[in-house]
């Protein structure tokens, strides 16, 4: 069976550098990455975001398990961070990883254009991002151009 890949393209009102600081900073992680009906942070992201450093996605309300890891495989900040993507019970299994790559680009009029590339995704992996990715990303928008995540437009 061929891997699944996923793209997703938003538009934001910021600049580069929030964007890059909003998806590398685990203080800002925490008030995006979440259900977006939850007022609750979910996640954050871990790393020293250098070539070849592990990088954790870890769940915040589950005694900080990590629910995904990788490594960080390209940095070039504002511009571009490339992940690998990897459950903790296949991350000794190349095979099973899948890539992530943040493309960051100022677009016109005070807007920037992000594009999350996942690739080499297995069937159930892709099915759980297809809904994922979304809603964090559309959580990601709303927090940096208002300041508040979507729950917290939602009350």
């Amino acid at each position: 069976m061929e891997p699944h890949n996923f793209v997703y393209v938003t538009f934001i009102l910021s600049t580069q550098e929030k964007v890059w600081d909003a998806i590398t900073n685990p203080e800002i992680t925490s008030k995006y990455w979440s259900d977006p009906l939850s007022k609750n942070p979910a996640h954050i992201n871990v790393s020293e975001w250098k070539v070849g450093s592990e990088w954790k996605h870890v769940h915040l309300v589950e005694e900080r398990t990590v629910d995904i890891l990788g490594k960080v495989l390209e940095v070039n900040p504002p511009n571009k961070l490339v992940i690998s993507w990897s459950r903790p019970n296949e991350i000794n299994d190349i095979t099973k990883h899948s890539r992530v790559t943040f493309e960051i680009e100022t677009y016109a009029n005070g807007l920037v254009r992000l594009s999350v590339t996942h690739e080499d995704l297995d069937s159930h992996m892709y099915k759980g991002i297809s809904s994922g990715w979304p809603s964090v990303l559309s959580n990601l928008k709303t927090y940096l151009e208002s300041g508040l995540p979507l729950a917290g437009h939602l009350n």
